[in-house]
């Protein structure tokens, strides 16, 4: 029998799993046109950021069947992603002050990522940049102190791929890359939090097993 209580421990894997299904379903709804070409059809994975998906109209001019399911994801994940904050703080961090620059960073940005698909969609997408960065800073003290080495070397790949992802989208001689950039970064981030979702409940998963 399934204990409810502690299957709330690895919402933030949950909630990365369904966004992972939410994203492949919604980029099969974009009616096309991509920065490569925007009379393309569908989601071109190479050529189109995730927030394409979110627009009102596609690239190509038609309304977008895609949107509604895409900010349902989006808001699914950065709700899983401020639990997994939260989680790792109390877990990892004994320091008051770093404790709750976690949260708050954490939290601050993912608030800010729900609202990419708005006009103010630069904006955020800095906002999201900035206190990301810092929570990613204070998990990386959190990790080296508790000699999490592995993890922690993920996570300064993680920084590097968000600093990349960025100066590649603000450049507009690497614009047509920033798509596949963003991808990578994706991947490496969401692969990070689970990891460390698991390890911080490593003892629950040993009595399950």
């Amino acid at each position: 029998m399934i204990n409810p209580k502690g299957l709330l421990r690895f919402l933030p894997t949950i909630g990365i799993l369904v966004f992972i299904g939410i994203y492949i379903y919604a980029s099969n709804l974009y009616p096309g046109g991509s920065l490569a070409d925007v009379n393309s059809a569908g989601f071109d994975w190479l050529n189109n950021h995730w927030c394409n998906l979110m627009r009102e109209n596609a690239l190509n001019g038609v309304q977008n069947q895609a949107r509604p399911v895409a900010i349902v994801g989006i808001t699914l994940l950065c709700a899983s992603m401020i639990i997994f904050f939260f989680q790792f703080a109390n877990h990892f961090e004994t320091n008051r002050n770093w404790n709750i620059t976690i949260k708050i960073s954490g939290a601050l940005g993912m608030l800010s990522a729900c609202f990419i698909f708005t006009i103010y969609h630069d904006i955020m997408t800095t906002i999201l940049s900035v206190f990301g960065t810092l929570v990613i800073i204070g998990m990386l003290r959190a990790l080296y102190k508790n000699r999490l080495i592995m993890l922690m070397v993920m996570g300064v790949f993680c920084i590097l791929i968000v600093g990349m992802n960025n100066y590649f989208y603000y450049n507009e001689n690497l614009t047509q890359y920033s798509p596949i950039i963003q991808k990578i970064a994706f991947v490496l981030i969401l692969s990070w939090t689970v990891c460390l979702n698991l390890t911080i409940n490593k003892n629950a998963l040993k009595q399950r097993l």
